[in-house]
C-alpha cells in the first residue's frame, strides 16, 4: 500500500481507519516531514546488502524508507497494534522482517545472530525519551557488531552525549559514549514535525563505534566505576567522592596519592575531568601496591 506518511492528513486518515489512539506509555511521535526523514536516512550511508536494525518503527514511516533502498530491516515494535498497521503497510516489502518485541527484553548478540547472521549492522531508531539511554546502553554493548547507529533523541540528551569537561551537562553518559564511539550532531529536529507534537525539541545523533578507546585503561570495569562514583556525587571533591565509593573500597588517604600519581588535584569536581583524566586515575588504582 502506498501511503505518504510524511503527510498529516493521510497519517491520521491511516490511524483512524485503524481506529489506532496515541499511546503516551510508548512515548508514541509520529515524524511527519520529509526533509527529516531524508536526513536520517542519508545519515545511515546505505548500499547495497546492508543490514539494518531499527527500533521503534511506529507507523513505518522510516521502515518504508529503508525498504524502498533494497536493504535488509529488521523492524521491532513494543505496540502489538502497531504492528497490525506496519504488517499492512510492508505486506510487499519482502525484505522486512517485523518482531514484536520490547527492544530491552532482547538478548541483543543472540537476536543479532538470529536475524543477520554474522554482518555488520547499521542501527536506526526514533527512541522513546523515556529510554533512550538504556537503548544506547545495550547498544553499546554489541558494538563490535554495529557499523553506525542512528537516532532520534532528545535535545537535551544529544547535548549530555556531546558535552566537553567543564560544561553544565557533561557526565558520566557523557563519558560512557565518548569512550566508546565518535559522536556526530546530524541536526536539531522542531518538535512541530511530529504528529503529535512532543513537549521537547529532538536531535539526530549519529554514534560510530571506535576500534578502540581513545584512552588506555588497564580495566574498563575499573575506569567505570572510578566515573561513575566521581559523578554519583558531583558536588563532592574528587578525593571525597572517590573515597566514599563502595566499588573502589580505598581510603582518603589511598585516593589522595592515587590522585597525587595521577597528577589530578584533590580539590577539583568530576565534571572538570577528560576522559583521559579519568583513565590516568584508573591506571594509579591499577598500579598500586599498598
Amino acid at each position: 500500500m502506498s501511503l505518504d506518511l510524511t503527510s498529516p492528513a493521510q497519517l491520521t486518515d491511516l490511524l483512524q481507519r485503524h481506529n489506532f489512539r496515541i499511546k503516551k506509555r510508548f512515548g508514541q511521535n509520529f515524524l511527519v516531514d520529509r526533509n527529516i526523514l531524508n536526513k536520517i536516512v542519508d545519515s545511515l550511508e546505505l548500499k547495497e546488502g546492508d543490514s539494518v536494525l531499527e527500533i521503534g518503527p511506529g507507523v513505518g514511516t522510516l521502515t518504508q524508507a529503508l525498504a524502498e533502498r533494497g536493504v535488509r530491516v529488521v523492524a521491532v515494535e513494543v505496540d502489538r497494534d502497531l504492528i497490525t498497521i506496519l504488517s499492512e503497510l510492508l505486506a510487499d516489502s519482502q525484505n522486512v522482517c517485523l518482531v514484536n518485541e520490547d527492544f530491552l527484553s532482547l538478548n541483543l548478540p543472540e537476536f543479532l545472530t538470529e536475524h543477520f547472521g554474522e554482518a555488520r549492522v547499521k542501527v536506526v531508531g526514533n527512541l522513546p525519551y523515556y529510554i533512550t539511554s538504556p537503548i544506547i546502553a545495550e547498544l553499546l554493548q554489541v558494538r563490535e557488531r554495529l557499523d553506525r547507529i542512528v537516532l532520534m533523541i532528545q535535545r537535551e540528551v544529544a547535548e549530555r552525549l556531546r558535552a566537553s569537561p567543564g560544561t553544565r551537562d557533561y557526565g558520566s553518559m557523557s563519558v560512557f559514549v565518548q569512550f566508546y564511539c565518535k559522536f556526530e550532531l546530524v541536526a536539531y529536529v522542531s518538535k512541530n514535525v511530529f504528529l503529535p507534537p512532543p513537549e521537547v525539541s529532538s536531535a539526530i545523533v549519529r554514534l560510530l563505534p571506535l576500534c578502540r578507546p581513545p584512552v588506555e585503561v588497564p580495566s574498563e570495569d575499573l575506569f567505570f566505576d572510578v566515573v561513575h562514583c566521581a559523578f554519583g556525587q558531583r558536588r563532592k571533591t574528587l578525593l571525597n567522592s572517590l573515597a566514599d565509593c563502595p566499588e573502589l573500597d580505598l581510603s582518603k588517604e589511598q585516593i589522595a596519592r592515587i590522585l597525587h600519581q595521577a597528577h589530578v588535584e584533590p580539590s577539583r569536581r568530576a565534571e572538570t575531568l577528560s576522559l583521559e583524566e579519568f583513565a590516568s586515575i584508573s591506571r594509579a588504582i591499577s598500579n598500586a601496591c599498598w
